[in-house]
């Protein structure tokens, strides 16, 4: 029996999220030997401090304002009784409940060797774990990210949350918070906060929020956002921030004239993210940077072939979805090093949890516009789905870009409450080269959400009947009569 950490193993994987433990458990699973080093807590950011510990809170949310919405299903008039630190608890709860799945324990049990420690290599064969020394024929860095703190004259010295810090370190609610950022994670939190009677003020630097979405997507979400009491400053900037007393004051600069002060009771942070790269050793393994990332191939190797990275530290697409098909990639390239599979990022979704959600895959019209793509669009709203009215879920829309003149799918936007399911069939339709047309002749269970993606390729079919088939068929239908 080999002892652990001594002789060689297949892979020494640094990090346990996503991208680590998928890994480690495949390539155990397929009889390798595999050594797993994590210095934090197992499961990463997703499980800790990221996908699940917001999506929990999103949930109660979400409760929240449907009781504040009796009246739209029928009911009487009510406000939502909770406990804000309830809330959080539950939150936690949730998690501790995933927790086992990522644990120790559980991959020690699948035939792991995990080490707990800071990881640093030595050479390209061999990383030290707090003084014991691991080698392998192989690595996997999967080390992920974390916030980036904006330069902000005085943010630093005063108390500010980030993703890592508030889920367990916010214990009171506060009445008012200032959030740094209106990607994803800012207008989540933001939306939630504002949920539970948190005064929440938004600051964005570019225009838009969601800037990665289209307008009419993203501006959406903005009206969603301010009817629920969110104050949005798009095209701002903090340009410092300093104590009041017990509060916060952020002073936001507005275009190119406007100052405002904005106090707060606490500060989030959610301008970006930062590869981990620092204090690995990678200039003694030879693995050359990118800007913020490892540098790549397409089979996930780094400059050095037998060293792999995965998830959030390669950059690009930082979910966790990404992050677990990089570790199946390079679970398959390690077993079979003389027949590497590529990886394809033609066809990811992503899907932001606002409500309503904004769900996306492929082009949407302005990436299409700046890549010079020819496309045709099919667009139909939220309240022409019968289910999405009867659950007083009407608001939203749903829209597929096609090349031109044909039904391929290039892209496709869909905002609305479970969006992040229904962009699923899309997905599917260009993973496997599926045309409108076959998604217009598929039945669909009625009444259901997935409809709108069957009335979408109705139009396309629509489109279809030009005047000329028109009349054609207006004979036939003639010549049928006189029969």
């Amino acid at each position: 029996m080999t002892i652990k950490g001594e002789g060689v193993y297949n892979v020494v994987v640094i990090g346990a999220g996503t991208a680590g433990l998928v890994t480690a458990a495949a390539t155990a699973g397929l009889g390798g030997r595999v050594a797993l080093v994590e210095r934090d807590r197992m499961g990463g950011d997703c499980l800790n401090t990221g996908c699940v510990p917001s999506k929990a809170l999103i949930s109660s949310a979400r409760l929240v304002r449907q009781i504040r919405r009796a009246e739209d299903w029928g009911l009487e008039p009510m406000d939502p009784r909770f406990d804000f630190a309830r809330v959080f608890g539950r939150m936690r709860e949730r998690r501790a409940k995933i927790a086992p799945h990522d644990s120790q324990e559980r991959f020690e049990s699948l035939g792991v060797d995990v080490f707990r420690g800071h990881a640093r290599f030595l050479s390209p064969r061999e990383v030290e774990v707090d003084g014991r020394r691991l080698t392998a024929k192989n690595f996997v860095i999967a080390t992920g990210s974390r916030p980036a703190v904006p330069p902000v004259a005085g943010l630093s010295e005063v108390p500010f949350l980030t993703n890592e810090t508030v889920f367990d370190d916010l214990r009171e609610k506060p009445d008012r918070l200032v959030v740094l950022g209106g990607g994803p994670v800012g207008c989540e939190l933001g939306q939630v906060f504002a949920r539970l009677g948190v005064r929440v003020t938004i600051v964005q630097r570019p225009p838009q929020i969601l800037e990665k979405e289209d307008p009419d997507a993203a501006g959406l979400v903005r009206r969603i956002l301010e009817e629920e009491g969110v104050t949005v400053l798009a095209g701002a900037q903090a340009r410092g921030v300093s104590r009041n007393g017990r509060a916060v004051r952020v002073e936001v600069e507005i275009g190119e004239s406007e100052r405002r002060a904005v106090d707060a009771d606490a500060i989030f942070v959610a301008a970006g993210r930062v590869a981990n790269t620092g204090d690995l050793g990678l200039e003694a393994a030879g693995v050359a940077l990118g800007e913020n990332s490892i540098r790549v191939n397409r089979h996930l190797q780094s400059s050095q072939p037998h060293i792999y990275a995965a998830g959030d530290v390669v950059g690009g697409y930082q979910f966790t979805h990404v992050a677990d098909a990089h570790a199946r990639v390079i679970a398959r390239n390690i077993l079979f090093p003389w027949w590497q599979t590529t990886w394809d990022d033609s066809v990811v979704p992503w899907c932001t949890y606002t409500s309503p959600e904004v769900a996306r895959v492929g082009l949407n019209e302005t990436d299409a516009r700046r890549r010079g793509v020819k496309f045709d669009v099919w667009r139909r709203p939220l309240d022409e789905v019968d289910r999405a009215v009867v659950e007083s879920e009407e608001v939203g829309f749903a829209k597929v870009l096609t090349r031109k003149g044909g039904d391929r799918v290039l892209g496709a936007t869909i905002v609305s409450e479970r969006a992040g399911d229904l962009v699923h069939e899309l997905v599917l339709a260009m993973k496997a080269g599926v045309g409108l047309k076959e998604i217009s002749s598929t039945i669909h269970a009625y009444p259901t959400f997935a409809e709108v993606s069957r009335r979408l390729a109705d139009e396309y079919q629509k489109s279809r009947l030009t005047p000329g088939v028109r009349r054609l068929f207006e004979w036939l239908y003639r010549r049928a009569r006189r029969a």
